[in-house]
C-alpha cells in the first residue's frame, strides 16, 4: 500500500509542485494557494453534470472524494470511519499515460473509537492503473481501498456504495444507500473560499445510510450509523494567506444537515460559509455574517494545542450548539497533517458529525 516506488513518485511530485519545501507556507496550507496558471479556472455558472462529475478532472489542480461516516455497534459505542482519495496535478496541459502522466494520487483512512485513532496513507502516480477513478461504473481506488458503485447505482444519489479501506491496525467494509439526491454546497455548486476569487466546485450526499463492519486491533463489529461524501475539484481553493481550515459536516437530530467552515487568514480577517440542508434536500447558502465559530476547549495532540470543542451558532436559524470529540486524539499523522474525527454535539439542537481541522 505505502510501496517504496509510489512514494519516491509522490514526493518526487510534491518537490515539483513546491509542497514539500517551506516556500509552500506563502501558498497556503499544503500549497492549496499556489498560483494556477494554465489549469481550468472555477467560475459562477457551472452546471455539475452527472455522471461525468462523479469522475475525475484532470484539468481541474486538485480534487478529491471524502467520505466519512458517524456509527455506532449494537451495545451503543460510538465509531468514525474515514475514507478520501486526493488527485494533483503537477502540471497543467498534456496527460499522456504511464509515469509520464502528471497526476499524483494520494489516500487516507482511518478508523475513530473513544480510546483508539487508527490512520493510513497511500500514494500512487497516475497513468499507471494503481490509482483512479471512473465516472460510469463509479469507482474510485488506490491499491486496495476502493469506493464503488453497487448494484443499480443511481448517478442521482451516487448510490449505492461499497467502500473498503485497512491499515495495519484496522479494516472497515461498508455499505451505503441513500434515497435522497446530491447537495450542491455554496451557489448551486460554486463555492467561494474568499473574497478574492478562490473557489471550488462542491457537492455533498450527506443522506447515506451505513452498515457494515470495522475491525480494530483485531476485534471485529458490525456497525450502522450514518454517513456523508464531500466532492471537491479547483485549481486554487485557497488564498496564499489562508493558513488552514476548521470544517464541520452535522447530522441533526430533526433530520436537517450542516457544512460549515472557517477558512483562517493571516490578518485575523477569516472567511465563513455555510449551506443548510432541509430534510427535503433543498440547500440554502448561510451568509458569512451569520456565522459563528468559537473554540472552547484545547487538547494538547502531537504536540499541538488543538481547538477540540467548539460553540457553533447561528442565530438566524436558531442554532447554538456546543461540539464535544468523540476522541480528541483523532490526530491524522500523514505528509500534510491534520485533525479530523467524529463529534457528537448537543444544545438547541442535537446530533453527531465530523470535524476537520488543518493548518495548526
Amino acid at each position: 500500500m505505502n510501496g517504496s516506488l509510489s512514494r519516491r513518485g509522490f514526493v518526487g511530485g510534491l518537490a515539483l509542485l513546491g509542497l514539500g519545501s517551506p516556500r509552500a507556507v506563502a501558498q497556503g496550507f499544503a500549497g492549496l494557494g499556489r498560483d494556477a496558471e494554465g489549469f481550468a479556472a472555477v467560475t459562477p455558472g457551472r452546471v455539475l453534470s452527472f455522471p461525468a462529475d462523479h469522475g475525475a478532472h484532470p484539468e481541474f489542480r486538485i480534487e478529491w472524494w471524502y467520505l466519512t461516516a458517524n456509527l455506532t455497534d449494537a451495545a451503543g459505542n460510538a465509531y468514525g470511519a474515514q475514507w478520501t482519495l486526493f488527485r494533483q496535478a503537477m502540471t497543467a496541459g498534456a496527460q499522456p499515460d504511464g509515469w509520464a502522466n502528471p497526476q499524483i494520487w494520494m489516500g487516507h483512512a482511518a478508523v475513530t473509537s473513544a480510546s483508539t485513532h487508527h490512520y493510513a496513507e497511500a500514494f500512487a502516480r497516475g497513468g499507471v492503473g494503481q490509482a483512479g477513478v471512473t465516472a460510469s461504473p463509479f469507482r474510485a481506488w488506490i491499491d486496495a481501498w476502493e469506493m464503488r458503485g453497487g448494484d443499480g447505482f443511481n448517478d442521482a444519489t451516487a448510490a449505492p456504495l461499497d467502500v473498503t479501506a485497512s491499515g495495519p491496525a484496522f479494516s472497515y467494509a461498508l455499505q451505503l444507500e441513500a434515497q435522497q439526491g446530491l447537495v450542491l454546497q455554496g451557489d448551486a455548486g460554486y463555492s467561494k473560499k474568499s473574497e478574492r476569487g478562490q473557489a471550488s466546485y462542491y457537492y455533498s450526499q450527506p443522506y447515506f445510510a451505513a452498515r457494515g463492519q470495522l475491525t480494530i486491533d483485531r476485534k471485529t463489529v458490525k456497525v450502522t450509523g450514518r454517513a456523508w461524501m464531500d466532492r471537491e475539484f479547483s485549481s486554487q481553493p485557497l488564498a496564499s494567506d489562508q493558513t488552514g481550515w476548521d470544517w464541520f459536516s452535522l447530522h441533526l437530530a430533526s433530520g436537517e444537515k450542516l457544512m460549515l467552515f472557517r477558512l483562517r487568514q493571516k490578518d485575523g480577517a477569516n472567511y465563513f460559509s455555510g449551506n443548510w440542508i432541509r430534510r427535503d434536500g433543498r440547500s440554502e447558502q448561510i451568509a458569512s455574517s451569520e456565522i459563528a465559530m468559537t473554540p472552547t476547549a484545547f487538547s494538547e495532540v502531537a504536540g499541538k494545542k488543538i481547538p477540540t470543542a467548539w460553540k457553533v451558532g447561528i442565530a438566524a436559524r436558531g442554532l447554538q450548539i456546543d461540539t464535544v470529540p468523540l476522541n480528541a486524539q483523532a490526530w491524522m499523522g500523514t505528509s500534510f497533517p491534520y485533525w479530523e474525527g467524529p463529534i457528537a454535539f448537543a444544545g438547541s439542537q442535537s446530533g453527531v458529525g465530523y470535524l476537520e481541522m488543518t493548518g495548526y
